[in-house]
């Protein structure tokens, strides 16, 4: 008998650059400040949250403690900032009145997993049917950014040599220090919690598309996925929408540090392609380095020294974010997000989520139920 035959992955490709993002948000109590499982109330408050034509954008996720804002697609961070602020208001409306305050960050300092109800749905269910007690672990949050990419021939160059700059995107985002109660040591526990799913963590590094379409076609006659969304790599293509979404970001907790480092990703792709048309090969790693690159970053954070190189040079993240920001200054100005990308600065300078929150956990001598009221104004703010 024949093998049987590989079937096309199409991919609809993008004339221009456009950006869409993903924020997911989690709902807490305003007195208790644990977790709260309103999201359905929440909906049900909601002004008509799946109209289209400019509305808001809100949709449900795994945990009912969960609302994710999806923007449209636009062509600047600015527009698609200010998309999420919109349904970020429209939110922030209907929980008030439920007694819930919206938050952000890769993970709840002290809520405890077994205490959060799932969104019931096929896919849900099935997802937890087969991960189990990890898949019931999941009580994380993230933001994933899609940009526009031409061509599917461009999409492994770009997304292969994107993985040099996977550290320096995860301490600048990390969040995540504390689970359960307890300060886990990590920067950012949830990509380690993350990548616990069997289809999610590191992309594979294929040579080009149809390496790509057999792999997919390798996973849908084994069952190890029914669709492509079952991929839940930290950078994968988005084939539907013809973009590179990149999910190694925790949850930011604030617009302003959003829009940073949602400009640093537009630039980071916008970059690559260019590159390509300007016939340059562009840099990669082996998956040696880039894995190790994760680890470190999401234990050390803005302290990790990365390895940059396959001859194994090593530096400081933040050395190395210098030269990166100060190379895509003329692609953000094209971009218009000059001030967005320039504000990465203040980041290292200010502390990381996961820094501010430790601080403000030893100022409240260990009460963590400051820490998630500190997050909540920034977030306000």
């Amino acid at each position: 008998m024949g093998r049987a035959r590989i079937e096309e992955v199409s991919f609809g490709g993008s004339p221009e650059p456009t950006l869409g993002v993903e924020w997911e948000i989690a709902l807490v109590d305003k007195v208790s400040r644990d977790l709260s499982n309103t999201a359905a109330a929440v909906f049900d408050s909601l002004d008509d949250p799946r109209a289209h034509d400019g509305t808001p954008q809100v949709s449900k996720e795994l945990l009912r403690n969960t609302v994710e804002l999806v923007t449209g697609v636009h062509h600047t961070v600015g527009e698609a900032i200010d998309d999420l602020g919109s349904s970020m208001d429209l939110v922030r409306r209907a929980a008030d009145p439920l007694g819930v305050d919206l938050f952000c960050a890769g993970t709840h300092p002290f809520a405890q997993w077994s205490a959060q109800q799932l969104t019931r749905s096929t896919h849900y269910d099935e997802l937890i049917e087969r991960t189990q007690w990890w898949g019931r672990q999941m009580m994380i949050w993230g933001v994933h950014v899609h940009v526009g990419v031409s061509h599917r021939d461009k999409v492994f160059p770009i997304l292969n040599s994107l993985l040099l700059s996977y550290p320096h995107l995860l301490a600048l985002s990390a969040s995540s220090p504390m689970w359960a109660g307890s300060d886990t040591g990590y920067a950012s526990n949830r990509t380690l919690m993350f990548q616990q799913l069997p289809t999610a963590g590191l992309p594979f590094q294929f040579e080009n598309w149809t390496q790509f379409e057999k792999f997919v076609h390798d996973q849908r006659v084994t069952g190890v996925i029914e669709q492509l969304g079952g991929l839940h790599w930290d950078i994968r293509p988005a084939p539907k929408w013809g973009t590179i979404e990149v999910r190694v970001c925790d949850g930011l907790s604030s617009r302003a540090e959003l829009a940073a480092i949602v400009a640093l990703i537009h630039c980071l792709i916008v970059d690559l392609d260019q590159r390509i048309d300007n016939g340059e090969t562009l840099p990669t790693l082996p998956p040696w380095h880039v894995q190790e690159n994760k680890w470190r970053a999401a234990r050390y954070g803005l302290d990790a020294i990365l390895i940059v190189d396959d001859d194994n040079h090593e530096r400081l993240v933040t050395d190395d974010l210098t030269d990166l920001l100060n190379r895509l200054e003329p692609t953000a100005a094209r971009l218009g997000c000059a001030r967005e990308l320039a504000s990465v600065e203040r980041i290292p300078e200010h502390g990381a989520s996961y820094q501010r929150q430790r601080r403000v956990a030893a100022a409240a001598q260990g009460d963590l139920i400051a820490v998630v009221d500190a997050l909540v104004e920034e977030l306000r703010g």
